[in-house]
């Protein structure tokens, strides 16, 4: 993708996107903790109805049962978890009069859903092929993953992705080595899709391993996302900004491919909530000390600690631990 040099919009967006006054390196003691997940990415939609079937018939997720009562109450009014097993990948909320995402906002850039297996990832990205080939838009050997691109009918970005085993990563430093590199689809599935694969289409385990973003500018994201929340640059190139807990190579990334200079968001379809886990209660409250000394607004609705990025991307910090 390019990016775009506009002076006058990147001037106004100085003003408009806030910036974190803490600019010095965090201490280990206060980095976000290796245990680290992300969580279901929560989207607003137009068409709920044609959302889910996309989700369930082409990215083979399927509406979680959770067993919670007000989990049961809110698909009556229009929230529908998917997933794989128990984990939430995608919750859909029917918001149908907000206005469209337009592409230069900021807001979701992609989801990415992990497989854990090459061959589960080639069992989807055979389904995309088979159901849904309009919607795919690209592929790319990343040398840490192998990742396939395609939007959702609504415009959300969706990366499909495979991890290579930590040991092949190559770091440089503190940032990890990765590349785009041309990935044939054809051949991924060929060499990949096995019987066992398409019989466990719905059933093979599947999270949500890293969320990308657009964002305004790279450096305030390094500011808020780095220097506040406690996550760690592990790789930057020209527009993009990616950070990550534990090693990971990321977790999050930010671009400005298509939204240099962007301000805050203001409502509107698509991306709704980032959602991360942290193994424990203490962590949490340790985000929520960091939060308070860069001044960043936050309130703990008893489920979650929740702020907004300075491009107004709403999230939402949780954990498992009772």
């Amino acid at each position: 993708m390019t990016t775009h040099n506009n002076p006058t919009t990147t001037q106004a967006a100085a003003h408009n996107t806030a910036r974190v006054p803490q600019a010095h390196p965090l201490k280990n003691a206060d980095l976000l903790p290796g245990g680290l997940t992300m969580d279901a990415v929560t989207l607003y939609v137009r068409d709920i109805d044609a959302m889910v079937k996309f989700y369930t018939e082409v990215i083979t997720l399927e509406v979680i049962n959770t067993n919670n009562p007000s989990a049961a109450h809110d698909q009556r009014h229009g929230i529908v978890t998917l997933g794989r097993g128990k984990t939430p990948i995608v919750v859909l909320r029917h918001e149908p009069n907000l206005p469209p995402a337009q592409p230069r906002q900021a807001g979701l850039f992609h989801t990415a859903i992990l497989f854990t297996t090459q061959s589960a990832l080639a069992a989807v990205v055979a389904s995309v092929a088979q159901h849904a080939r309009h919607l795919y838009t690209g592929s790319a050997d990343h040398l840490v993953s192998q990742a396939f691109y395609l939007n959702d009918p609504e415009g959300n970005g969706i990366e499909l992705y495979w991890d290579r085993p930590r040991n092949e990563w190559s770091w440089t430093g503190a940032h990890v080595v990765m590349d785009t590199l041309w990935l044939d689809p054809n051949t991924f599935v060929n060499e990949h899709l096995t019987t066992q694969a398409l019989e466990n289409l719905n059933t093979a385990p599947a999270t949500v391993g890293h969320v990308h973003l657009q964002v305004g500018e790279t450096q305030a994201a390094q500011d808020f996302y780095v220097n506040a929340l406690g996550f760690e640059t592990t790789s930057k190139i020209p527009g993009a900004l990616f950070v990550a807990a534990g090693g990971y190579h990321h977790h999050m990334a930010v671009n400005t491919w298509n939204s240099r200079g962007a301000g805050p968001r203001i409502s509107s379809l698509g991306l709704a909530e980032v959602s991360l886990i942290l193994p424990t209660n203490d962590d949490v409250h340790a985000l929520q000390d960091r939060l308070n000394y860069a001044h960043i607004t936050h309130a703990h609705t008893g489920a979650a600690l929740t702020f907004t990025d300075p491009w107004n991307n709403h999230i939402a910090v949780s954990t498992h631990e009772q």
